[in-house]
């Protein structure tokens, strides 16, 4: 099957508008209908795909556009979850850290962790759980936890506050790259099609059960009704829209089942961590965790857990939001950044899952952080998860839709041994390349040669980003706006929003004469000054 993924990631996927809307408008019944197109609804639908289910996925917008390209970009067991005894949540989230970084080595790698300890407890007592990870990982293990002096904590981490410093613990964990992990051009190869740009407007139903969906294309205002046996809405923190929609449409209203939480993170240059190791703060003043992440040459730190009752597509930072991460920067680093320092701020959603007793509806909780449910009404909702564990969220999903008979049951998942679009001899030999050197053609893996003989492949536009990269992003990745391409197929408005926002022109030049459509270059220029404004 490697071999096989392999040799088809040498050509161009068929992501040409007038081709996917085609597809769509054929009169057939899907197997699988996913509503979202983050992490969780394109790993359903790369799951449904390779077991040979017919899929169709709509994303309102695109790809990752929500929460899933705004992570802190840690491919990670949870840490966390051991002081709270959830060992079988950490044993499944590590054997799924190393599927990850196995089935996608070009875009994901180990990193190393560094956690300082300013007082003479926190080394044995944290360096104890740290052990403890390291013995649930057992083979899927990143490297040994080791116990550090405090010249060897500096060594790791130049940056780190001296006065003070007793001593820390250095693990391992993972990174990635989120957005353009490109799980949508995965399931595409496998057989799904995938349409961006295209909301669901509504659900349709038969006998008092979901028989398929309408949808409109936002560009050509093309509207389309799906029929399919199976609709699994996976529209992230937005999910109870939808469940709302059912709920009205077969007379049994719903309880909301998402409690909406943000999660800020702010970028700095990379002198204010030095180091290709990552900072890690287990407690700060107020009990959360803090990161400093080395991340495509620049840092990111944060984040924050901030409840919140709306559901904006942009969310922006409270201002106490940003004090507390300065402030608790500057507790651990000799040279603290101020709001002077800051190249991007940017927030994320994170569907956090309250109980759902809703009458009549069947809720099975996964996990302590995804929740699948099937209503009366067989609209299947799954909301809830990480990154890390997309994989085993999707095969969960599957399971329930054969559970409540919604699909015939066929044979076990097979992405566990799946390569990745990109995964492949090229993109294996950079698996132990740290992901913190300057972006460039190794984040296309086994596809830089194909990126290589595209028109620009030598013409820099700055930040690492090319006149090739921004047409491969056109012809193969589902780019259609400025902001596809600076903010996800290249990561320019989270790492350098003042780059990115005067870069928009000559990339919207390029994606008009790939696309032939409005690439909304000054929506995109107001979105890269928004991710620099400070909050009141």
């Amino acid at each position: 099957m490697h071999a096989e993924a392999t040799a088809r990631d040498a050509q161009p996927l068929p992501t040409r508008r007038a081709e996917l809307l085609t597809r769509l408008g054929e009169a057939r019944t899907w197997d699988i209908a996913v509503v979202g197109g983050g992490a969780t609804g394109l790993g359903v639908a790369l799951d449904a795909a390779a077991r040979g289910f017919s899929v169709v996925l709509l994303e309102s917008h695109d790809f990752a556009k929500g929460t899933s390209s705004r992570a802190t970009k840690l491919v990670h067991g949870g840490v966390r979850y051991l002081a709270q005894g959830d060992i079988g949540l950490v044993r499944e989230a590590l054997h799924e850290r190393a599927t990850l970084l196995r089935n996608a080595p070009h875009l994901a790698q180990p990193l190393a962790f560094v956690m300082p300890s300013y007082k003479f407890w926190e080394t044995p007592f944290y360096g104890v759980g740290l052990k403890m990870y390291d013995a649930l990982a057992g083979r899927a293990g990143l490297g040994a936890t080791e116990f550090l002096s405090r010249n060897e904590v500096l060594g790791c981490l130049p940056a780190a506050r001296a006065e003070g410093l007793k001593g820390g613990v250095k693990y391992w964990d993972g990174q990635f790259d989120d957005a353009r992990l490109a799980l949508a051009r995965t399931a595409a190869r496998e057989g799904a099609l995938l349409v961006n740009y295209c909301g669901v407007t509504g659900l349709v139903h038969e006998g008092g059960k979901v028989a398929g969906l309408q949808c409109k294309d936002a560009e050509t205002g093309r509207e389309f009704t799906l029929r399919a046996r199976c609709v699994v809405n996976a529209a992230g923190v937005w999910v109870d829209a939808l469940r709302a929609q059912d709920g009205e449409a077969t007379g049994r209203p719903v309880k909301p089942m998402v409690a909406p939480s943000q999660g800020v993170h702010v970028v700095v240059d990379r002198h204010f961590l030095d180091s290709d190791h990552a900072l890690m703060v287990p407690k700060t003043a107020d009990g959360r965790v803090l990161f400093g992440v080395p991340w495509l040459g620049k840092v990111i730190l944060g984040t924050t857990d901030t409840p919140r009752s709306d559901l904006p597509r942009e969310p922006r930072p409270f201002r106490e939001e940003l004090d507390f991460i300065l402030r608790e920067s500057a507790h651990y680093l000799a040279k603290a950044p101020g709001v002077g320092d800051l190249r991007s701020i940017w927030v994320g959603l994170r569907p956090l899952v309250k109980p759902v007793g809703d009458a009549g509806e069947q809720t099975k909780g996964l996990s302590r952080e995804h929740t699948v449910l099937v209503s009366r009404g067989s609209l299947v909702t799954v909301t809830g998860g990480k990154w890390t564990t997309y994989r085993a969220i999707a095969e969960d999903v599957l399971e329930k839709c054969f559970e409540a008979g919604l699909l015939a049951r066929a044979a076990a998942g097979v992405t566990a041994n799946l390569l990745l679009v990109g995964a492949g001899p090229a993109g294996g030999a950079r698996a132990n390349v740290a992901i913190s050197a300057a972006p460039g053609a190794h984040l296309y893996g086994s596809e830089a040669a194909l990126l290589d003989g595209l028109p620009g492949a030598r013409r820099q536009l700055g930040g690492g980003l090319t006149e090739a990269m921004v047409r491969f992003a056109a012809r193969n990745e589902y780019a259609r706006t400025a902001e596809d391409v600076l903010a996800r197929r290249s990561r320019l408005l989270f790492l350098d929003a003042r780059l990115a926002g005067a870069l928009a022109a000559e990339v919207g030049a390029l994606l008009r004469e790939e696309n032939g459509v409005d690439p909304q270059v000054e929506a995109f220029a107001q979105l890269a000054r928004s991710y620099l404004e400070l909050p009141a």
